[in-house]
């Protein structure tokens, strides 16, 4: 198993992050990035799939200061549960710090080139919050949460951003999906895409969550997506 290890911004520490790599000279960088479950199998089983395609594939483990290494399974009650304490206790603008320092370090190990994020959950919130705080190149977050309360900084975000959204996600309710609608349909650089009768965690690489024909559609237009603007 590949893993690198990135300094912090604010050089508080370092943490680690998994690293696949592709055949070849990469063609851009993706950044993963996690749910609240951690650096998890799915998450590496992602970045494989992305290395596959031709990219460098790198997940951080943007809970290190919570603890480093944590991986949860969504099917274990338990485990949901110590997730969403996690998710109370992080901080998500340190989490955008630690996003910004991998895309320096991917840039670096690229020698320049573009980078990409894409984020699934919390992730999904990150990689919309990526887009609109950072230069990275490309995003897209799948059933993303809380988007209605980050509306306002819909302005800085300047290169293009996809969402997929599961009608039926019983985390973000029929009244935020409607305001995201609302706030982003217009945006020149977001594309939102809607998927009636699907759940949270539907493209889910592991587990029960997962939706096949759902998670195919969904990550054949993330591959579209990257293509165009990653090259």
């Amino acid at each position: 198993m590949s893993t690198m290890t990135i300094d912090a911004l604010d050089e508080s520490g370092s943490f680690s992050a998994y690293v696949a790599r592709p055949e070849g000279s990469p063609r851009a960088g993706i950044i993963v990035i996690q749910e609240i479950f951690g650096v998890n199998e799915g998450i590496r089983q992602k970045c494989e799939d992305f290395a596959r395609e031709g990219y460098l594939a790198v997940a951080p483990d943007l809970f290190w200061r919570l603890g480093p290494g944590i991986e949860l399974d969504a099917d274990v009650p338990e485990e949901m549960q110590q997730a969403f304490d996690l998710f109370g206790k992080f901080d998500q603008d340190q989490g955008i710090a630690d996003i910004e320092s991998t895309i320096q370090t991917v840039r670096a190990e690229l020698g320049g080139g573009k980078v990409g994020a894409v984020g699934f959950c919390l992730g999904g919130r990150l990689a919309y919050m990526t887009a609109a705080r950072t230069d990275i190149d490309a995003s897209v977050g799948y059933y993303a949460v809380g988007i209605d309360g980050l509306l306002g900084e819909k302005h800085a975000i300047a290169k293009p951003l996809l969402l997929h959204i599961p009608v039926a996600d019983h985390f973000v309710s029929p009244e935020v999906q409607a305001k995201m609608h609302e706030g982003l349909d217009d945006h020149p650089k977001v594309t939102l895409y809607d998927y009636p009768g699907e759940d949270h965690g539907f493209a889910a690489e592991l587990g029960k969550r997962r939706s096949e024909a759902a998670a195919q559609l969904a990550d054949q237009r993330t591959a579209d997506f990257f293509a165009e603007h990653l090259g």
